[in-house]
């Protein structure tokens, strides 16, 4: 029996290889899927790419530009195909819609021309997959706000009509310095006394010196007259800003409840305040505090660089998920400060009095070690 096989096996392996035919008659045709023939092959040609698919894929979307009969309009009879003048890398995702149901957003793709891809094939964004919609939102809200500026950018660069009124004009002037001689000196001016007015800031706590008394005292109280002359000067082309910019604004409420409003505000509010306090020592400590918010005279840059107007719009942008991290962190924080509290609680060395005393530890720990 072993040797009937054994003298068989070297025909059997010749006709698989063919180089023996096992019988003369044609082998017969594969069974055909008389669903996917009634069907029908689809050939996609979008800019020369072709792309294939079956009819009832695209048909799964009846409300759509593929999946209707209006896709007829773009056939081509001589190439049996549909061609479509379209952006095929986009096209990729658009087909794995219909074949997946599941609609995505290319990162590395423009939003406006992903925008315009999604109209023309009569798909609405609203359908874009969790996993992209977030995504899509925040760079679509992004582009918008960008259109936004480049469209006020344009209408400021515009030719001035004949019938400007002197108020318009001076806004104009204000919001693009460019436009004549005298809006550029005064942006340059008031960007000068900007950044001298922050080094003054600065320049005042540095140390001068020591008194009679061997007390080291700062270059501020060293120098008292010339830096309350060099405050009261910027402080001066500060107000002068102001009003000017108010009285010039279109709407004068929605420019004094604006950001950058209120950060003029702040910023010469403490020299104005000191003017009318008097030397009592309670008043006076309460004015050192307030000269705090000179400070914020450094937002004023934003006026004059639009990167710093470009990171605002980012944080903007990026506020849900910031706070998510600030929240996120103060959990640990807290979480972080019981466990110590509690670990060295019976310690008489121990120096976290009470949790939130333990709180600046972790803090440290945290955003310097990680």
């Amino acid at each position: 029996m072993a040797a009937g096989v054994a003298a068989w096996l070297p025909f059997a392996r010749a006709a698989a290889i063919g180089w023996m035919p096992v019988a003369s008659a044609p082998m017969p045709a594969p069974p055909r899927d008389k669903r996917r023939t009634a069907d029908g092959l689809i050939i996609l040609n979008v800019s020369g790419t072709r792309f294939q698919t079956w009819k009832n894929t695209l048909e799964r979307y009846p409300d759509t530009l593929l999946g209707s009969t209006e896709r007829d309009f773009f056939y081509h009879e001589e190439t049996n195909e549909y061609f479509f003048d379209r952006d095929p890398d986009i096209f990729r995702h658009i087909l794995n819609f219909y074949r997946t149901g599941k609609l995505h957003y290319p990162r590395q793709e423009c939003i406006s021309a992903y925008d315009e891809e999604l109209a023309f094939f009569g798909i609405i964004p609203e359908i874009i997959g969790d996993c992209c919609y977030e995504e899509y939102k925040d760079r679509r809200r992004e582009n918008a706000e960008r259109i936004q500026d480049d469209e006020d950018n344009e209408n400021n660069n515009d030719m001035v009509p004949p019938d400007m009124t002197f108020r318009e004009s001076m806004w104009r002037a204000f919001e693009n310095p460019h436009t004549s001689t005298m809006a550029l000196v005064f942006y340059y001016v008031t960007g000068f006394f900007i950044a001298v007015s922050v080094m003054a800031n600065v320049v005042e706590t540095v140390p001068c010196g020591k008194m009679q008394n061997r007390v080291e005292i700062s270059c501020g109280e060293r120098y008292v007259l010339a830096f309350f002359c060099l405050d009261t000067a910027c402080v001066m082309i500060f107000t002068v800003e102001y009003l000017l910019r108010l009285m010039a604004a279109p709407n004068r409420f929605k420019f004094v409840k604006s950001v950058m409003s209120v950060i003029d505000v702040v910023a010469i509010m403490p020299y104005y305040i000191g003017l009318v306090m008097t030397d009592n020592e309670d008043v006076s400590g309460a004015f050192v505090t307030l000269r705090v918010f000179r400070v914020f005279r450094i937002f004023k840059f934003s006026r004059h660089s639009a990167g710093l107007r470009i990171l605002g719009y980012t944080l903007k942008s990026c506020a849900s998920e910031l706070g998510f991290l600030l929240f996120s962190l103060t959990m640990a924080i807290i979480i972080f400060a019981t466990v110590m509290f509690y670990a060295e609680k019976g310690s008489s060395a121990s120096k976290f009095t009470s949790i939130p005393a333990a709180f600046w530890y972790t803090i440290v720990t945290m955003t310097t070690l990680g």
